[in-house]
């Protein structure tokens, strides 16, 4: 049929069945175009409303991080472990959601852990290497999955007689988990790190030091140093920071880098990264752990912004 026969005048007065298939074929075509006229001016203006609705969300965010930090964390981690959980419960997505049950049950203990009074002696050195397991099991999934990807580029996926869409789909889904849960056990690890640090007594909210540790013992965990500062461990090394205080290879670099710490954890002096990590290998860890904090806008508060552009849309009709 010609377009331009589409146009032709049809007469309403009849219905769908009195019509001829030709008539009813036009009559179809122009409820459609008057169902959808104007819907040009509506889209544009759903378009205005996401731009100005992201626009004021960064504002919002921006100076809310600056002006209460404390409760902007709390609020970014709450949605950050919540959201893609409701996501993936509305769109059947069983692995997850297995996966996310699996991880939190067992940082659920950690913390339990992490902030009961009294806190065991044991307790630190579980928290910091169970965090430090979860960033390491983070970076590598993020690496590998990247790997996977640039190989699906370059082609490596017809050697092993694999679509290219299933290896982008398993890098993006490895990048994917890598970043999510080391996001969370960033920010988990920093409450943590803190609830403990008060707890052991350490030092207390205004800096001032409770007791003093011999210099056989570590100033995070409390235990005993096996391997000298200058000497090569089995299993861990120990570090001496510029402050003289000294620290069991797994406690201070779940400290740093884990904890997001940048001082030192007995007598809040300024941490120097560079001195502590002087393989070069090791420094991109400090550098990756930044990077997720980019992850936060894109799980917690897209979903959520998107969400309130869908209801101002709603409110104001647009469809």
């Amino acid at each position: 049929m010609d377009v331009s026969a589409l146009h032709a005048p049809v007469d309403f007065n009849k219905s769908l069945e009195e019509m001829s298939p030709e008539e009813r074929m036009r009559a179809e075509h122009q409820l459609m175009h008057e169902k959808h006229k104007g819907h040009e001016a509506m889209h544009s203006e759903m378009v205005l409303i996401l731009f100005i609705t992201l626009i004021v969300a960064q504002v919002i965010l921006v100076e809310w991080k600056k002006r209460h930090y404390k409760s902007y964390s709390a609020v970014t981690l709450l949605a950050m472990w919540i959201i893609p959980l409701v996501i993936s419960i509305c769109y059947n997505f069983i692995r997850f959601v297995i996966i996310w049950t699996l991880f939190s049950l067992l940082t659920a203990f950690v913390i339990k852990k992490a902030v009961s009074k009294p806190i065991q002696r044991t307790t630190p050195r579980l928290v910091y290497k169970w965090f430090l397991l979860i960033y390491q099991i983070s970076y590598f999934l993020g690496i590998g999955g990247y790997i996977v990807m640039m190989a699906t580029f370059v082609g490596f996926n017809f050697i092993f007689n694999q679509g290219p869409n299933v290896w982008m789909d398993a890098g993006l889904m490895l990048v994917f988990y890598g970043l999510y849960i080391g996001v969370l056990g960033r920010d988990i690890s920093e409450i943590c790190s803190e609830k403990m640090a008060v707890h052991i007594g350490y030092y207390t909210p205004q800096g001032i030091p409770t007791r003093h540790l011999d210099n056989n013992v570590c100033a995070i965990c409390g235990n005993q140093l096996l391997v000298g500062v200058k000497e090569e461990g089995i299993f861990e090394n120990t570090y001496k920071l510029s402050c003289n205080h000294i620290f069991h290879e797994f406690c201070i670099r779940g400290w740093c880098i884990v904890g997001k710490k940048q001082t030192c954890p007995y007598c809040k002096e300024k941490v120097d990264l560079k001195k502590m990590f002087c393989n070069p290998w090791e420094r991109p860890h400090v550098l990756y752990g930044r990077l997720l904090d980019w992850i936060r806008w894109l799980v917690a508060w897209q979903p959520l912004i998107f969400f309130i552009v869908q209801g101002i849309n709603w409110a104001l009709g647009l469809e």
